[in-house]
């Protein structure tokens, strides 16, 4: 008989795109063959073909990364019927839900998230939910308190009928299918839990509509003097599994950390911090789950999926992290904001997978706590302890201070950590949890002259503080895994509107942007670390989508400049003009097919594209210049919040661009009407029979600009909300008259 520790508890599979690979081939032939024609067969050296050249460069650059990371993708199966030959009991589990502002991120949504995760399909004394709140907001905690009333019905219910979608909103909606719904008892027992989530439903809302929803005392009174930014740490143990129960509710812990305005706190990488300390303090599990507070569980034994990759006998030697995939319940028909992410994820993130491994996605994911820790693979536990101020049983003061701060309670908290155990009933600092020790932890000044953001936990010096943190645990040698049973692991909800979507593309290209220009590059990760070169190529694809604006906006005016100037960038009569037709053709029957094969609709794919185009050249052009203005120390970036809220299904307007007097849409605009002039100029040669240097490849090319922008061009027409401000318009106006007066000097010149 096989040794039972040598049992494989999961299988990663190759998949073959084998279109995908032909199609990817084609386009790259026919990227170097244009270049090749722009040198060796072009006699007109104009400023057009210099410019296009360029821009044609940087776009085969772009391909070849691109090429490289989806050429071998994989995905993970696992088998959790092998999991108990390979372990005796489950581990411990510490659960990370962060929010941060009870408007953006509403409370009924965050509960919902935290009901789902304390009614996982696993040991209630083997997990224990964290909940940081960075708005420190008592309504946050009052719905906290009330679902945890609920919970204590929700989450036997749940254990004892095996449901399956543990999120009541979505359990209760018109969508879910109820197991055993011909047993009279379960249907009894359904009303009655749907009526409970009635009432608590509308507890919340009637708080979330009053300014002050009931009086700050008792429990409450700590939020009586809080400022938003100025408040001291508030830790409260809303539930605590004492006698440790492996069928009750997990502990709750709420959590919103110490604020001064003279102190940074560095978003959501300072909360997550934060939450591993107190959390080390507490219950000091050896596996993390984070999650962002509208992320539910739709899969109550992922913790099992996840940790069949985590304890098998090679994963627990190479695997840092689990990264199941984001998926999103809300979905706009055709997804008409780009924004669901499923080709995406299918090509680029199963290429990921194929390499040294996905990305930290910032929510989905299972950690090692030793990882965070700062520990390297293939590490010597010893000297690894040696190295952080472990030595021989006692404990260097000065080195473990300079790295994990000055609580010796924590400190000792890593030492278990790292041999990946957990306290014993027997020691009387952990035999509870110790909410004073946890405040000293959680203080803005405890990360003072310390590792912690550097070397240890979430790092720092981005908003884009999780794709960071995974780059360097590759950097470091380790491995990552993605993990997406079926059905899918986690469900969220996906900004609905495009004023969402454009925030959120526009933070994270400026966060990436900033690691690629960073110590942190995946450049030096390579020359200097562990990173393999293939990861590296995956993370620069990656890391340069607020440089790739550049070019793109560049390439978009190009039609338009030659148009003005009367000159021409594109083949017009040569055979060479068949190679950018054919890339074209080739480009979107390969985008096409993607999300065909994955599903999707040729509608969605045009929304995909055409979204893809708007925000390269108006959010990602605007995080390009957040990180110039950065580097140059005129101003620094800023996290902003993506809203989320529950879907409004029936709308007649869902689906149509939402229009306001932020900067962000000037770019965009102006960029419609200086092909609108184009247009309008070309028709009038046309008409008026003049000589053209200029021919239909470039017509075609401002046609095809205007075609994505058409939500701009209705917002031109349209009102209210829907409608383009005045002052944006008058801008835009400005800048393309600029832009055709710049161009006309030219040819007069």
């Amino acid at each position: 008989m096989a040794n039972q520790n040598n049992i494989p508890l999961y299988q990663k599979i190759w998949i073959k795109h084998t279109f995908s690979r032909i199609v990817d081939s084609l386009i790259l032939l026919l990227l170097l063959t244009l270049l090749t024609y722009r040198v060796s067969y072009h006699h007109h050296y104009s400023f057009p073909c210099f410019l296009a050249f360029l821009c044609e460069s940087w776009f085969t650059v772009t391909w070849i990364t691109t090429i490289t990371t989806k050429w071998t993708p994989a995905k993970t199966t696992t088998f959790l019927d092998r999991l108990f030959l390979r372990i005796r009991e489950l581990p411990q589990v510490d659960v990370f839900v962060t929010t941060a502002d009870p408007v953006l991120e509403p409370p009924i949504i965050t509960i919902n998230t935290v009901l789902s995760l304390l009614a996982l399909d696993y040991p209630a004394n083997k997990l224990a939910c964290y909940v940081s709140d960075d708005g420190c907001s008592p309504l946050t905690f009052y719905a906290l308190v009330e679902a945890t009333k609920f919970a204590k019905l929700w989450v036997p219910f749940c254990k004892k009928y095996n449901v399956q979608v543990r999120a009541p909103f979505r359990y209760f909606s018109e969508e879910a299918r109820a197991n055993n719904s011909n047993l009279p008892q379960f249907q009894k027992e359904r009303l009655k839990m749907k009526k409970e989530y009635g009432q608590l439903s509308r507890k919340i809302q009637i708080a979330s509509q009053n300014l002050n929803p009931f009086p700050l005392v008792g429990e409450y009174s700590v939020f009586s003097k809080t400022q938003l930014r100025d408040h001291p740490t508030i830790i409260k143990v809303i539930c605590e599994n004492k006698e440790g129960h492996t069928d009750g509710v997990p502990h709750l812990i709420y959590i919103s950390r110490e604020k001064r305005p003279q102190e940074p706190h560095h978003y959501k990488a300072g909360a997550m911090n934060v939450l591993t300390r107190v959390s080390g303090l507490m219950t000091n599990a050896p596996f993390i789950l984070n999650v962002d507070c509208d992320m539910y569980v739709n899969n109550p034994k992922i913790a099992q999926h996840a940790l069949c990759i985590l304890l098998d006998s090679k994963g627990e030697k190479e695997v840092a992290f689990v990264q199941c995939p984001q998926r999103f319940y809300d979905a706009v028909k055709d997804d008409a904001y780009g924004n669901q992410l499923v080709a995406l994820p299918m090509y680029i993130g199963g290429g990921f997978a194929g390499l040294q491994g996905i990305i930290y996605a910032g929510t989905n994911c299972f950690h090692r706590r030793k990882v965070i820790y700062g520990l390297s693979p293939n590490h010597d536990i010893q000297k690894a302890k040696k190295d952080f101020g472990f030595m021989d049983g006692t404990l260097s003061e000065k080195k473990t201070t300079q790295i994990f701060g000055a609580s010796k309670g924590f400190i000792k908290s890593v030492d278990h950590a790292l041999e990946e155990t957990t306290f014993t009933p027997n020691e009387n600092l952990f035999k509870s949890l110790d909410v004073e020790a946890a405040s000293k932890v959680a203080s803005c000044d405890y990360e003072c002259s310390t590792a912690w953001g550097k070397q240890v936990g979430w790092l720092y010096g981005s908003t884009s503080e999780d794709v960071l943190t995974g780059l360097e645990m590759h950097t470091k040698g380790w491995r990552s895994e993605v993990c997406s049973p079926d059905p899918m692991a986690f469900m969220g909800c996906s900004p609905q509107d495009n004023l969402g979507q454009m925030a959120q593309h526009k933070r994270w290209s400026s966060g990436l942007f900033d690691i690629f220009l960073s110590s942190h590059c995946p450049i030096f990760g390579t020359l200097f670390g562990k990173l393999q070169f293939r990861e590296c190529l995956a993370y620069i694809w990656l890391t340069n989508w607020a440089l790739r604006s550049v070019p793109e906006i560049c390439y978009a005016l190009l039609p338009a400049y030659c148009i003005f100037t009367n000159s021409s960038f594109l083949p017009n009569k040569e055979p060479g003009m068949w190679i950018p037709t054919t890339l074209f053709v080739a480009y979107n029957v390969g985008t096409l097919s993607e999300h065909l094969i994955s599903g999707l609709s040729a509608r969605t794919w045009w929304n995909n594209q055409r979204m893809g185009r708007i925000t390269t050249m108006t959010s990602c052009f605007f995080g390009f210049l957040d990180i110039l203005l950065k580097r140059l120390r005129i101003s620094d970036t800023v996290f902003e919040i993506t809203k989320k809220d529950q879907p409004s299904f029936g709308d007649e307007n869902v689906g149509r661009f939402i229009f306001n007097g932020s900067p962000i849409f000037v770019p965009g605009t102006t960029i419609l009407f200086i092909q609108l002039m184009a247009l309008v100029t070309s028709w009038w040669g046309w008409q008026n029979k003049n000589e053209r240097a200029y021919g239909l490849g470039e017509v075609f090319c401002s046609a095809y600009v205007v075609l994505c922008y058409l939500p701009f061009l209705k917002g031109l027409f349209a009102r209210g909300k829907y409608g383009i401000p005045l002052c944006t318009i008058l801008k835009a106006a400005l800048l393309a008259f600029l832009f055709g007066h710049v161009c006309i000097s030219i040819v007069t010149y």
